[in-house]
């Protein structure tokens, strides 16, 4: 998900920020993703080009969402939507923030191995904090795509939370996005 508006940061592109590995923030989260999902898609606003230009020479599918998809919620529904062109890209679905560059793969990849049947949605949990990514299986597709707002994927957890799954990790990334330049400058 990369299609905020970053008013906590001010006048530029946060997710363009370079962060101290010479990479965007945003670039930098999508290869941490791209590393475990190869059919991964970006959600960017029709006026963030250069964004959609990293996302699709890093390989990710990159959605423009519409005037109307402004929301958290509504751009998670579009790329819900637009995901049925990618059959190949599994049976559920793992939400990511583009301005949480520092999320290893390995607790990617842990979300994407507990997700089944039996596991319907998976969250890392850091130091007892509920974390990114997401994992939601594919039932959850139809609720998914009826998401409005800015609450995203949360009213299906709370709806669902006998479904959800935690698992403990050691990953801070989990925690930690860039949301003002105090946040970069701790880096």
């Amino acid at each position: 998900m990369a299609a905020g508006f970053s008013r906590r940061f001010g006048e530029a592109n946060k997710l363009l920020q370079l962060l101290p590995n010479g990479s965007s923030i945003a670039l930098t989260a999508a290869r941490n993703l791209i590393a475990i999902l190869p059919v991964s898609i970006a959600v960017v606003r029709p006026d963030n080009q250069k964004l959609a230009e990293q996302f699709g020479l890093a390989g990710l599918k990159v959605l423009v969402c519409m005037e109307h998809q402004k929301q958290m919620a509504d751009s998670l529904a579009a790329a819900v939507k637009f995901s049925v062109k990618f059959p190949e890209s599994g049976s559920g679905f793992v939400i990511a923030l583009a301005d949480m560059p520092f999320i290893r793969p390995i607790t990617i990849e842990t979300v994407v191995n507990k997700l089944s049947r039996e596991t319907p949605i998976v969250l890392p949990t850091y130091h007892g904090s509920w974390g990114h990514p997401v994992g939601l299986a594919e039932k959850f597709r139809g609720e998914l795509e009826k998401l409005e707002g800015d609450e995203g994927a949360r009213s299906i957890l709370k709806r669902h939370k006998d479904e959800v799954y935690t698992f403990k990790c050691e990953d801070p990334g989990i925690l930690f996005d860039i949301d003002t330049p105090a946040d970069l400058a701790k880096i």
